[in-house]
């Protein structure tokens, strides 16, 4: 069994090109969407609760709102791209010990996405 969250947060970035220079710096508003899962439900019937896993996620995610990702601990030897973005994500968020990460799904724009699966 399956739960999913979806949570926003906006963000500035400037992405290091494959000819080493900066595109310019800009902003998005991002769109999150973390998937967990279970082996069996728990002792209500439920996956986990969803506020415990919204707060979870905007632990993480509230580190990066109206900010300058380039200036971000996590994107320090990373370049910020919406697959690091997802990474740094699928990294940071702590579940309770029965609970898999299932995927984290990073939308840079709203026809623009990256998928981490676990």
């Amino acid at each position: 069994m399956e739960i999913s969250t979806t949570r926003y947060f906006s963000a500035a970035h400037q992405l290091k090109l494959y000819d080493g220079s900066m595109e310019p710096l800009h902003g998005h508003n991002w769109r999150v969407r973390v998937t967990v899962s279970a082996k069996k439900l728990d002792k209500i019937g439920v996956v986990m609760d969803f506020h415990d896993l919204e707060a979870r996620v905007d632990a993480v995610i509230s580190l990066m709102n109206n900010f300058n990702l380039n200036e971000h601990k996590a994107f320090r030897k990373r370049n910020p791209s919406a697959e690091n973005v997802a990474l740094h994500i699928a990294e940071s968020v702590a579940l309770p010990k029965k609970i898999k990460l299932v995927s984290v799904k990073v939308w840079e724009t709203g026809t623009n996405c990256a998928i981490w699966r676990g």
